[in-house]
């Protein structure tokens, strides 16, 4: 178990050891489309390594000998993302009642083979996994991050490496702040120049760009493959400047603002009390709703400090039914708890205590505390990328919380689950990303996934150790941290 993060709710070591060898086959069973994916998703991550052919076979009675099997169970009192791993020295026998309990399966497996399992070419070494029984199922529903396109833009294929990262610890949301006052990110048809001229630029003018409607598309398919789902966020009534100088009408002078390259917020407002202000967001949600098969749209709503308060309260009150018209559910930054919101409506604590009236109307939060989990915070002061308006965060900052104590009035009943944010003011690049994520999203994984009884500094910061051999061969930037003695 010293190899895992998450922390298994249950593990029991067993006498022997498990070894792959040249002739083992992947049976599935039943072989379905999505069990036939993921069993190939298993293959494809052994066979660089090891050089095995690892054919995916379907088969009804899988446990034979020297082989590893995927069976989905009808055991009704397996949750949707839960998963039972037995492995002995004759055979690896996964089982879950839903695809996706498979593919958290393998995440563990891949992470129980030797550290050498990443390269990307076949090497010398005996592919041993020690003989266990683990029995593992989620604490939470919502474990996600999320990831700031729009301050700097970030193409395709950067968020697919960063998809596969997150995947890897059992991250299952992935939170894209697709428009801000620096860049819009998103190919809206009806209003066109939100992305042509939204778009053109980023802080300091670097990284600007957008994605088209084809290229979200295949992200959140590219996601979903890794049962992940994607939440886009549209920021407002603030955070808009893109808009606003995207679009004249957007203001309440109707004049189109100038293109914005710093770092400033709360600085804008859409024009909250003009028809064409409801009638462009109704577009938007509309198209981006169609677009995005998951169930949430997030609206923002922070750092409204150019809106009228009561100006503010109506907003966010006019927005909640255009979301829901389009079949959606509305998350909001925790300031939106100020509003008269349904219980339906999430909302995400990050600094105030906002989120405590939306429990007390019966909403659920993702808890995102900035001084604990942003992971754009700097990790000392003289950190190279970051921020440090909330706090240092170091390794040991990182894990040493539980969202169900870290607010007074927010219990565990409250909760649906924990977020961690990356602000992308000072991040440009894939390395940037990694080195602010690594080893921070481990213990934010760790947080989201494993029962607080379970979860222990010490035992982590020697995992999250032994991670540090994979990561380097994987090629991740990530920091080292001296609180933990890297390999």
């Amino acid at each position: 178990m010293h190899n895992l993060i998450p922390i298994p709710t249950t593990y029991i070591a067993r006498d022997g050891e498990f070894i792959l060898q040249n002739d083992a086959q992947i049976f599935v069973s039943p072989a379905t489309e999505e069990t036939l994916r993921v069993a190939h998703f298993l293959a494809n991550a052994l066979r660089p390594a090891t050089g095995f052919a690892l054919p995916v076979r379907a088969h009804t009675a899988p446990e034979s000998r020297g082989n590893l099997a995927l069976v989905l169970t009808e055991d009704a009192r397996m949750g949707a993302e839960e998963y039972a791993l037995d492995i002995s020295p004759d055979a690896i026998v996964l089982r879950a009642a839903k695809p996706a309990g498979l593919f958290y399966g393998i995440q563990t497996l891949r992470q129980l083979f030797p550290p050498a399992l990443e390269q990307q070419s076949a090497q010398n070494e005996t592919w041993s996994v020690p003989a266990a029984e683990i029995r593992d199922a989620p604490r939470y529903a919502w474990r996600g991050t999320m990831l700031d396109v729009a301050r700097h833009f970030f193409k395709v294929d950067v968020v697919k490496q960063y998809v596969d990262l997150i995947a890897f610890y059992k991250i299952n949301r992935l939170h894209l702040h697709l428009t801000d006052d620096q860049g819009w990110r998103i190919e809206i048809k009806s209003w066109d120049r939100l992305a042509t001229v939204g778009g053109s630029t980023g802080v300091d003018g670097k990284n600007p760009g957008f994605y088209t409607q084809e290229e979200y598309r295949e992200l959140v398919a590219y996601a979903a493959e890794r049962y992940i789902t994607i939440v886009p966020e549209i920021d407002m009534p603030a955070h808009t400047n893109a808009a606003l100088a995207s679009y004249a009408e957007l203001n309440c002078g109707d004049v189109a603002r100038e293109l914005y390259t710093g770092t400033e917020v709360g600085f804008c407002s859409l024009c909250v009390n003009k028809k064409i202000t409801y009638q462009f967001l109704d577009d938007v949600i509309r198209e981006l709703a169609a677009l995005t098969p998951g169930e949430y749209l997030h609206i923002g709503g922070d750092e409204a400090h150019s809106t009228d308060k009561e100006q503010y309260l109506r907003f966010i009150e006019r927005v909640e039914p255009i979301v829901k018209k389009y079949g959606k559910r509305m998350i909001g930054w925790e300031e939106i708890a100020q509003a008269e919101i349904s219980a339906d409506t999430i909302v995400q604590p990050w600094f105030s205590n906002h989120g405590v009236r939306a429990v007390q109307n019966g909403s659920q939060t993702i808890m995102s505390p900035a001084k604990k989990i942003y992971l754009d915070m700097q990790y000392h002061n003289a950190s190279p990328l970051g921020l440090n308006w909330a706090a240092y965060i170091e390794a040991h900052d990182a894990y040493d919380w539980d969202p169900a104590t870290c607010t007074e009035g927010i219990s565990e009943e409250n909760i649906l689950g924990v977020e961690a944010p990356l602000w992308t003011e000072t991040i440009t690049t894939l390395s940037d990303i990694e080195y602010m994520t690594f080893p921070r999203v481990t213990a934010l994984a760790e947080i989201g996934w494993s029962p607080q009884a379970q979860r222990d500094w010490e035992s982590y910061r020697a995992r999250v150790a032994a991670h540090g051999t994979r990561w380097q061969i994987m090629g991740i930037n990530f920091y080292r941290s001296p609180q933990i003695d890297w390999a």
